[in-house]
């Protein structure tokens, strides 16, 4: 794993200088644990300069933060309650969700970009090219949505390929070997993937359909902490509203803080809306059709009804 830097950009608009001194534990009566995907820009510049803990430590709140590869393990933390909050794709709460997991959608943010993409020298130039073909993404991640609505736009049903299941890492090692014919994939990999030599996108999220991203928490924890919740929902929304217009500086803070390059950064936050949205049955309206689809196909074995996941703050 790439050792971390400590991080000195500074976030003036919000007043989230950052600082040399590390996250510790306090004598605070409660605590925020927050996961985070290795490689998100508005979690990693909250948690590189101390957004949250200059907001919510007054309030004798620490602050706790734990890092996941992806969605699917996080939620899985959160279940088994090891952390309290963190965002993911449109996936993994609905796989969360058939698992019991009793926990709650509280904000929404617009996906950044993914793609399908081809390894060098493949023969692949359609979606209707995938019929028979490996597909590799990772299971119960927006990947695996994003592959089941390619292959229905194609007209191919999802037993006439070959899904394999596997992490980012696990997945970027195939595609490299040439073992995959595919791989659904977003960013910053697909950003630091697609200008390799004769790598291809087959196609992007944005021909395919459009996704959200969620923040999700857990149930028991917003049912005692609601202040806590909102106050960190607006933080990231602020945080997010800032990063918009400080693209380059927050691509060279996450690029420090993960080794993935600053090129490959930077185009993945030119094409990412960077915003937090209070949560809302317009901006869930997708996921109920993605869980009738998921269970339609037998990927997931109970239908389930998402609405009664939503928080709604002022409720």
């Amino acid at each position: 794993m790439t050792p971390r830097r400590t991080i000195l950009t500074a976030l003036p608009a919000l007043g989230l200088a950052a600082t040399l001194r590390p996250a510790r534990a306090t004598a605070s009566k409660r605590v925020l644990r927050i996961g985070y995907q290795n490689g998100e820009a508005i979690e990693m510049a909250a948690r590189q300069n101390h957004g949250l803990e200059k907001l919510l430590n007054p309030l004798g709140v620490d602050v706790q933060w734990s890092e996941f590869q992806y969605g699917p393990p996080m939620l899985e933390a959160m279940r088994v309650g090891s952390i309290d909050i963190g965002g993911v794709g449109d996936t993994p709460p609905i796989f969360a969700q058939v698992a019991r997991a009793n926990l709650l959608y509280v904000a929404a943010v617009p996906s950044g970009a993914s793609a399908i993409l081809v390894p060098p020298g493949s023969k692949l130039h359609t979606l209707k090219d995938l019929r028979a073909k490996r597909i590799a993404f990772s299971r119960g991640s927006s990947a695996h949505n994003l592959t089941v609505v390619a292959l229905e736009k194609a007209g191919i049903p999802y037993n006439d390929v070959t899904p394999l299941y596997l992490a980012p890492a696990a997945a970027a090692a195939a595609f490299e070997r040439g073992s995959i014919d595919a791989w659904t994939i977003w960013d910053p990999y697909y950003a630091i993937y697609q200008v390799k030599p004769g790598v291809r996108v087959l196609a992007t999220s944005e021909q395919i359909t459009r996704q959200f991203s969620y923040t999700m928490a857990r149930h028991a924890y917003v049912e005692a902490n609601p202040d806590i919740i909102t106050r960190t929902v607006a933080e990231l929304g602020r945080i997010a509203a800032w990063a918009a217009v400080h693209r380059p500086e927050v691509a060279k803070l996450v690029s420090d803080a993960t080794g993935v390059p600053e090129p490959a950064m930077l185009r993945s936050l030119q094409r990412n809306p960077l915003k937090v949205l209070p949560m809302s049955e317009e901006n869930a309206r997708s996921q109920p059709a993605e869980a009738d689809r998921f269970y339609k196909l037998g990927i997931i074995p109970t239908a389930i009804d998402v609405r009664k996941e939503i928080w709604h703050a002022n409720a």
